[in-house]
């Protein structure tokens, strides 16, 4: 099967027990978690027996071998994940409001995920990777652009493929250089799969249906747009597929997208019909919404199946 390359934070995650406003006082919780967007999508995608490495950098501490260890657990290639002495683990505190909005303290910047280290092992990976997955989270900085833009030219060289998931704020596009960066990556994209209104985020359209007909005449094969409790839609040259969602009681959303990528992903490389990838793909994405912790609800093909089934009907 094709490999999947995947570059960017891996991260604790530690949750608030209590709903509120942010972390003013002290309170009870939960945790760590192994988290970072790139990481849950590769343990999704080696859950289901995929082949995935994820090129990143954790300290030498409890919290980066909690990562390390559960990312080898399920499968995914971590040889590119870069030990640092001298910084700490990624982390980031979660608190819910009332509202259903979260509340986010990140530490990324000054960690050991906050740097690009180019090890043998990760120019080994450059060089053999079938299909690399970029994540908008993960171009937090100059250098991660850089090495994100390398790895989607030398895969594309070698005739493999590219997804994105743009996951971005708009205010990150007015940084220096990342309209343009944001225009070579989606030039190189084969499977594009915003959420919501990102759909319009990178193109001249501001419409739905105009920008999904721009991104199909600027390269990308098929568009994914997510649309969370509202399912998804998938969008070749010849067809559009609707996916309800599946009803769940929403226990924590964080990863769920990362979950339904990873799903997708895989089995589109693997050449299931895009109906049943997306199907399978929101059964993902159900099973991690009704789960505690970012990366506690990825699932092997067996229980997504198990799930589809028992829930005919009910999407």
């Amino acid at each position: 099967m094709k490999k999947i390359l995947v570059i960017g934070e891996i991260l604790v995650e530690i949750m608030a027990d209590s709903i509120g406003d942010g972390f003013l006082q002290p309170q009870a919780l939960t945790g760590p978690f192994p988290s970072g967007a790139p990481a849950i999508f590769a343990d999704q995608a080696a859950m289901l027996g995929q082949p995935v490495a994820i090129v990143s950098a954790v300290g030498d501490d409890d919290f980066g071998h909690l990562n390390l260890d559960r990312l080898a657990r399920d499968g995914v290639d971590i040889s590119g994940v870069f030990v640092d002495q001298d910084r700490p683990t990624g982390s980031a505190f979660v608190r819910y409001r009332e509202s259903g909005v979260r509340d986010f303290i990140y530490n990324m910047r000054h960690s050991a995920c906050g740097h690009v280290n180019m090890t043998a092992s990760v120019e080994t990976l450059l060089e053999t990777a079938d299909h690399l997955h970029i994540t908008g989270s993960s171009l937090s900085s100059p250098e991660f652009v850089k090495l994100n833009l390398e790895a989607a030219k030398r895969v594309c060289e070698r005739g493999g493929s590219v997804s994105f998931d743009p996951n971005l704020r708009k205010e990150m596009l007015s940084a220096d250089g990342m309209a343009d960066a944001m225009s070579r990556i989606v030039a190189m994209t084969n499977l594009f799969l915003p959420s919501g209104e990102e759909l319009t985020l990178l193109t001249a359209a501001k419409d739905e249906p105009g920008a999904i007909a721009e991104l199909l005449t600027r390269g990308v094969r098929a568009v994914v747009q997510k649309n969370g409790a509202k399912g998804a839609v998938y969008h070749d040259a010849v067809e559009a597929i609707a996916q309800t969602a599946f009803p769940v009681k929403e226990i924590d959303p964080t990863g769920a997208g990362d979950c339904f990528g990873a799903t997708f992903i895989s089995l589109w490389l693997r050449g299931f019909s895009p109906a049943r990838a997306l199907e399978l793909a929101a059964a993902s994405g159900a099973i991690a919404v009704a789960e505690p912790g970012p990366m506690e609800g990825t699932s092997d093909l067996p229980a997504l199946e198990a799930f589809v089934q028992s829930h005919r009907g009910t999407s």
